[in-house]
């Protein structure tokens, strides 16, 4: 790709974070040194959000030409909503986008917008959890892939919504410009990891955290924190004023993993990362608070 131009489409009942992620990673592009021109088309005049949210000064689709250089991103939208009569306002564009070989992409629900478009037909695609079994069965075509980020084939893009969207436009700016300016835009937007398409949508930054006790959330935040320090039990159990044999009940209670497998976890999976970011193995050894190359290396494949 070689665009510098980022169309982003909104359906009517769109949900804000799906649009609004993808927007803010392209704006930071540009405080961090690589601009992009940003348009927005609807087929409808003034497009609200699902949580009612208006906007104006919204382009009609007849006014953007789609580029083969182009990036195209269709924010999801609320399939309740949805109004499958106006099809013919919208699947033509959709198709001359894809055709003249743009880079097309759909956050969260959009997936069914591209589906009906006809452009995920014998591809790979992945959606929201909680609607791939209902994308596959609607359109059996489509090879819908469960528990991704996201998904590529070819020059389209299908992620699975919400904060994912973040992570598909990071990896987008990430093959025009490098790992080392999507990790520096990543960091710009305080995004403390910049996740691939090849992980679950459940991070484990993210699991483990599905219960309400303070303490333990307070001691979880600390470990991820301090990874690099040589973490102890007793330290640990100070936080919350308990004693460690009492934190190590709870803490397995509240997560339903160990203390010390959950720091492990930990400790893999930002170890994977910044592997991928090239960073010397001894470095990371020591960041992530590993005791030796050798450790690391029995716990992280492909080192």
């Amino acid at each position: 790709m070689g665009s510098d131009r980022v169309i982003f489409f909104i359906f009517d009942s769109v949900h804000l974070l799906d649009l609004a992620g993808a927007v803010t990673v392209f704006y930071e592009s540009g405080c961090c040194g690589k601009h992009y021109d940003m348009r927005y088309v609807s087929p409808y005049q003034n497009p609200a959000t699902s949580s009612g949210i208006g906007f104006s000064n919204v382009e009609p689709l007849s006014s953007v030409t789609v580029n083969k250089d182009d990036i195209v991103i269709v924010a999801g939208m609320e399939i309740k909503k949805w109004n499958r009569a106006d099809d013919h306002l919208w699947i033509p564009w959709l198709q001359d986008a894809a055709a003249t070989g743009a880079t097309v992409s759909s956050i969260c629900t959009a997936a069914f917008a591209l589906a009906a478009a006809g452009l995920l037909n014998g591809h790979n695609c992945t959606t929201h959890w909680a609607w791939t079994t209902t994308l596959q069965q609607k359109y059996p075509l489509l090879k819908v892939m469960e528990n991704k980020l996201f998904v590529q084939s070819g020059r389209i893009f299908t992620s699975a919504g919400i904060a994912t969207g973040i992570d598909l436009a990071l990896y987008l700016i990430e093959e025009q410009h490098g790992a080392a300016f999507a990790c520096l835009v990543a960091k710009d937007m305080v995004v403390y990891v910049r996740r691939d398409g090849t992980e679950a949508q459940n991070s484990i930054y993210l699991q483990n955290r599905q219960h309400i006790n303070h303490h333990i959330h307070q001691v979880q935040d600390h470990i991820i924190k301090h990874l690099h320090h040589k973490l102890k039990i007793e330290e640990l159990a100070g936080l919350v004023f308990v004693s460690p044999r009492n934190l190590t009940r709870v803490f397995k209670s509240a997560t339903g993993t160990t203390i010390g497998q959950y720091i492990l976890s930990l400790r893999q999976e930002k170890a994977k990362h910044l592997l991928k970011t090239k960073h010397k193995l001894a470095w990371v050894v020591k960041e992530c608070g590993f005791s030796s190359p050798a450790q690391l290396r029995k716990l992280v494949k492909d080192v």
